[in-house]
């Protein structure tokens, strides 16, 4: 079934606007033009997840070398600071490897390693990814598409 949400001047490029559609609460996000939603709870613990802060991406080829993309894709839980990709509901967030801990050492072959490598942009996929919903523009209106 499918809501209208807003028009397209209520959520300008870089901003966001959180609605209850179906008994459900989703935030809609404007990246440069392109529209985005994701359901409004963290699935780490349910807090309001797209009330939170917008942030760039970050990334390395070499350590001590960063490079900032501004564009607000990213998104921290107002929780925990758990990170979010808003184009595809990504975690970039995994606690098992946030915290100190001991590892003993062990061998593992070259294919279970290359399964579990970062990927081309060296990230490291976390457990989670929130809820996408389906966004269209049709005429000036943005619409979702809860099926």
């Amino acid at each position: 079934m499918k809501y209208v949400v807003a028009t397209v001047e209520e959520i300008p490029p870089g901003d966001r606007k959180i609605v209850e559609v179906a008994g459900r609460s989703v935030g809609i996000f404007n990246l440069s033009g392109e529209f985005f939603a994701l359901r409004n709870r963290c699935p780490h613990q349910g807090a309001e997840l797209c009330r939170g802060k917008l942030w760039g991406t970050v990334t390395a080829s070499v350590p001590g070398e960063f490079d900032y993309t501004p564009g607000g894709e990213i998104l921290s839980c107002v929780h925990h600071g758990w990170e979010f990709h808003i184009r595809t509901g990504q975690s970039w967030c995994d606690p098992d490897r946030l915290r100190v801990a001991a590892y003993e050492p062990e061998i593992r072959g070259g294919d279970e390693i290359l399964e579990s490598a970062p990927g081309e942009d060296g990230r490291v996929r976390g457990p989670y990814v929130a809820e996408t919903i389906p966004v269209t523009v049709e005429g000036q209106y943005v619409v979702l598409d809860l099926a």
